[in-house]
């Protein structure tokens, strides 16, 4: 309330106040002319004989003095008259300056009372104002506009919560369920125990890589790069395609590579990480015998790796949100051997880099993404 106080009257009372002065200000210059003027003029008036006698305002004035009597005269009733009218005139001003400040700033107090409603929990609320598309009125659909990023963040923010700790939670039930169900057996062999032990280190290994992901996803967004040097593409593909080699040839898929010296300005590790993504997604959610194309290329402003693969048909109004954390490929929900975030770490890495990403469903079913990177001088 302290801080508050010391901001001093508000805009309307400003404004106001402002405008009776400027009022005033003028007026007591048009008072002063015309009080200059007005005794000009009346001095100026045709001498008489002396010994005339002359009454001016009842009392005789000598006639070689009427002049300066009359002057004095004048004034003195621009005075008294101009007094009442500029009193009249400033007091005229501020109350239309006040009622006219008042309609104008009326949209701009909505504004206020909309932002001092807002929380977290009724960001659907929106000024909508109508009228004339004045400064004003940009001013309320910029800020409805604010609110429509804040409520997707929000939104999304809230799915991502309960998505993560939904994958956290469900090896941690294995843990559990398998502690109790062993435990609970008097009966249990070293061969049990043994297969407890393996389903409890994979459930770990599971949750261990999901919080790394989660990790990496939150170091990588919104953050500026540590690390901007060149690095080749190809050399980044090649070890991302020995990776995943044993798993392609254990499912019959066909690999092929047109790659080309192809350098972008970044961080190695993070672009080594977003190669490793692309093509573990394309073998993990390919179909047995199907096929993966990865290529590189460029031109003097980009530099380009497009990963395309065959898979289950996807609609093309879903591919937008593969890029979503916990979302694959005509599911809801992330697959067992998956953390779900791969595409979302893509995306979050191209965005660091300043680069762009575009992926398209094809026709027979599959996906091909492309990932623009600036290009190494």
């Amino acid at each position: 309330m302290g801080a508050l106080t010391r901001r001093g009257p508000g805009l309307r009372v400003r404004l106001t106040l402002l405008s009776a002065s400027l009022v005033a200000l003028v007026s007591a210059v048009l008072l002063w002319l015309g009080w200059v003027l007005v005794g000009n003029v009346v001095a100026a008036v045709p001498r008489l004989p002396a010994g005339t006698p002359v009454r001016v305002g009842g009392v005789e004035v000598p006639s070689e003095l009427l002049g300066e009597a009359l002057r004095d005269s004048a004034r003195q009733q621009v005075l008294v008259i101009g007094g009442f009218a500029f009193v009249a005139v400033v007091a005229a001003a501020a109350l239309l300056a006040w009622l006219v400040t008042g309609r104008v700033l009326r949209p701009l107090q909505e504004v206020t009372e909309t932002a001092q409603r807002l929380s977290a929990e009724s960001l659907d609320e929106r000024i909508a104002l109508s009228g004339p598309r004045d400064e004003v009125a940009r001013l309320a659909d910029t800020f409805d506009a604010m609110l429509d990023r804040l409520q997707a963040a929000f939104d999304a923010q809230r799915r991502f919560v309960a998505n993560a700790s939904h994958e956290l939670r469900t090896p941690l039930s294995v843990v559990r369920t398998e502690l109790d169900v062993t435990l609970s057996d008097p009966d249990a062999d070293e061969a049990e125990l043994r297969r407890m032990a393996d389903v409890v280190r994979e459930a770990t290994a599971r949750a261990e890589r999901l919080v790394e992901a989660l990790l990496l996803l939150a170091r990588t967004e919104g953050v500026e790069l540590a690390v901007r040097e060149p690095v080749d593409l190809t050399d980044v593909v090649g070890r991302a395609l020995r990776a995943v080699e044993p798993e392609a040839r254990r499912r019959g898929l066909r690999v092929k590579r047109c790659t080309e010296p192809a350098f972008a300005v970044g961080d190695p590790a993070l672009l080594e990480r977003v190669a490793g993504n692309l093509l573990e997604n394309a073998v993990r959610h390919n179909v047995d015998g199907g096929w993966l194309e990865v290529s590189t290329g460029g031109d003097p402003r980009w530099t380009t790796l497009r990963v395309a693969s065959s898979g289950p048909e996807i609609p093309a109004e879903s591919v937008e949100a593969l890029f979503e954390p916990f979302r694959r490929a005509g599911v809801e929900r992330t697959a067992r051997n998956g953390t779900g975030l791969g595409l979302s770490i893509v995306q979050a890495a191209t965005t660091a880099h300043h680069g762009k990403i575009h992926a398209t469903a094809l026709p027979a079913g599959g996906l091909a993404i492309m990932v623009q990177l600036p290009a190494a001088p």
